[in-house]
């Protein structure tokens, strides 16, 4: 693979970026309240205010994987991706209104301590154990993308890239917490657009203006958002991007442990759910950037794309090697975007290092420490056990790292690793909050059976590959065997598909993956919930205040349905009084 010149001023700025990130986990190790007690560590002391959170909320998920994977998915498969935002904007009305009141009120560091309260320990400790497989993958997908970056710009070794950026994100949060990542987040995602924005710029330099690249971009059919097929084996169409996009966003933004605990570190409920509504229109400025910077990108290889030529193994590598083919005439420039790529994985590593840290220490460490000890961990005692949890993740996240190339895309791995496990999560707690009949063992029930399905065809294979749209080698010089390679390549693929079949299932597109986890979680685990309750085999008294069972724990619900209830429980109540009064006056 060939690669580009990185100067002396793009390893300037790079180190630089290194240093600053460093530095901020520094400077929160040794003041404020100094990390000494867990309020302060992983709740950032709930002193944060909208705008830091807002970003973070952003930057937590959409990191690296956006800034390569979304404009990859422009450049090969066209902007159909964009269609995506809408699931945004409707989605976070249910997400601020309907659960984040609901964990703002119990005020908890792990937001699966609901779930103990409202179904039971058995039901916490499952869906913390998906919680953790699910961000553990995650994070090995966010740090393997930036090591493509670096080695296809640098010539660096993946596997060198990859213990430099874990080591160094591992440091700052395992040293400065919360309050370290959110503020390195707000830093980082302006190193993130500027990556993008300087993307776009060079290529419409060279292009003579932003309406050239636009231009090409329709010839070449990569303008396409009018895909309305029922299909569910298409790979990208309204139905799939709206409904899919919404389970996986409410399972990130609103039952996500990493999210809810940036929100619950703000200082009172209305600014939090200012900081989710915030936080849209930001995702929605790097989704339609990046989308725009693949465009970008094709224009400047629309007659010779790297892969066919050569230059590049795979299309992830498509973003650094435009940055080191156009940027290396400006000085330092490249260093900034290769910042920015590294940045975006910076913050989405050490957002998931905080919460499974959270996570571990008060849904693992402290039960088993009341077990053994017959006491409760105080909170001053809580804090180097939760870094050293913390510390153990980050060198987690760099082993995993090394395997995560065998995903496939890294934008398609990451949705598929968060649709598999989100969608049966979100359905578990939309169950809590929407139902008062929903019990443990049936809830329980639909959950591993909705996990076990979706990791079946989320994971299960073979697969057939996604088909692209179509590539030029015509000004690559000598193009008669790229052309003659990628006719190959084709009759193989084709003959393959032929003669092989493949599963319904398989064929799904990825993003129904999320939708299926949640619809088949949700109805078993209700219907399950019914029938072991008339069966005797379960029951729901943790939901109730009384031993009678009469006075309804609303604080677990969401609040439309709470007030909704309790107004109907005082007109019952009214009613009973009123007829009680009536019988007195008759007699």
């Amino acid at each position: 693979m060939s690669v580009g010149t990185f100067d002396a001023w793009d390893a300037a700025v790079l180190i630089s970026i290194l240093i600053i990130s460093a530095l901020i986990g520094i400077y929160y190790r040794y003041t404020g309240g100094k990390q000494k007690t867990t309020k302060e560590y992983l709740m950032a002391d709930k002193s944060m205010t909208t705008f830091p959170v807002s970003f973070s909320l952003m930057a937590s998920f959409m990191s690296a994987i956006s800034l390569m994977g979304v404009s990859n998915e422009s450049y090969q498969f066209g902007t159909m991706f964009c269609v995506i935002n809408i699931a945004y904007w409707s989605s976070t009305p249910i997400a601020a209104y309907i659960f984040l009141p609901v964990f703002y009120r119990m005020q908890t560091t792990s937001v699966y301590e609901y779930l103990e309260r409202r179904f039971g320990q058995a039901t916490r400790l499952c869906a913390s154990l998906a919680f953790t497989i699910q961000m553990v993958l995650y994070m090995g997908i966010a740090l393997y993308a930036p090591a493509l970056a670096l080695e296809a710009v640098t010539g660096i070794p993946r596997s060198t890239a990859i213990l430099v950026i874990g080591l160094v994100c591992t440091f700052y949060s395992t040293l400065g917490g919360l309050k370290a990542v959110l503020i390195t987040d707000v830093f980082q995602s302006f190193l993130m657009f500027a990556a993008i924005f300087a993307v776009i710029a060079v290529s419409g330099i060279k292009a003579g203006g932003l309406g050239a690249i636009w231009q090409v971009a329709a010839e070449r059919g990569r303008l396409e958002i009018t895909e309305f097929s029922l299909d569910p084996t298409v790979r990208h169409t309204w139905w799939s991007l709206i409904i899919g996009g919404m389970v996986t966003y409410l399972s990130l933004y609103g039952v996500n442990q990493t999210q809810v605990q940036r929100l619950l570190s703000v200082h009172n409920l209305k600014s939090a759910q200012s900081a989710l509504w915030w936080n849209v229109p930001i995702l929605g400025l790097l989704s339609f950037s990046t989308i725009f910077s693949g465009l970008a990108i094709f224009y400047y290889y629309r007659n010779c794309d790297p892969l066919l030529e050569g230059r590049i193994k795979s299309r992830d590598q498509l973003m650094p090697l435009f940055a080191v083919d156009t940027m290396g005439q400006y000085p330092g420039l490249c260093g900034l975007f290769v910042s920015g790529i590294f940045s975006a994985s910076l913050s989405s590593i050490s957002s998931a290092v905080t919460s499974l840290s959270a996570v571990t220490l008060e849904d693992y460490l402290k039960p088993l420490y009341k077990v053994i000890f017959k006491r409760t961990l105080i909170d001053s005692k809580s804090t180097l056990p939760t870094k050293v949890v913390a510390f153990i993740f980050g060198l987690l996240c760099i082993g995993l790292a090394f395997g995560a190339g065998s995903l496939g895309g890294v934008l398609q791995a990451s949705l598929t690793i968060f649709g598999v496990v989100g969608g049966p999560l979100l359905a578990v707690f939309t169950l809590g909050v929407c139902t008062t009949r929903s019990n443990q063992r049936g809830v329980l029930l639909g959950f591993w059976i909705s996990i076990i399905f979706a990791f079946f065809i989320g994971f299960g294979g073979p697969k057939p590959k996604p088909q692209t749209l179509t590539f030029s080698t015509s000004g690559c010089g000598n193009t008669t065997s790229f052309v003659a390679e990628d006719l190959r390549l084709a009759t193989e693929s084709s003959r393959v598909a032929t003669e092989q079949e493949y599963l319904w299932l398989y064929r799904l597109s990825y993003l129904w993956f999320s939708v299926l986890g949640f619809l088949i979680a949700l109805v078993i685990g209700y219907s399950a919930s019914r029938v072991l309750t008339y069966l005797k085999w379960a029951d729901n008294s943790q939901i109730y205040l009384d031993k009678y069972r009469k006075q309804l724990d609303y604080d677990l619900f969401a609040p439309p349905l709470s007030r909704r209830w309790r107004r109907q429980e005082q007109e019952r109540a009214q009613s009973i009084q009123d007829e009680i009064f009536t019988k007195l006056t008759e007699q």
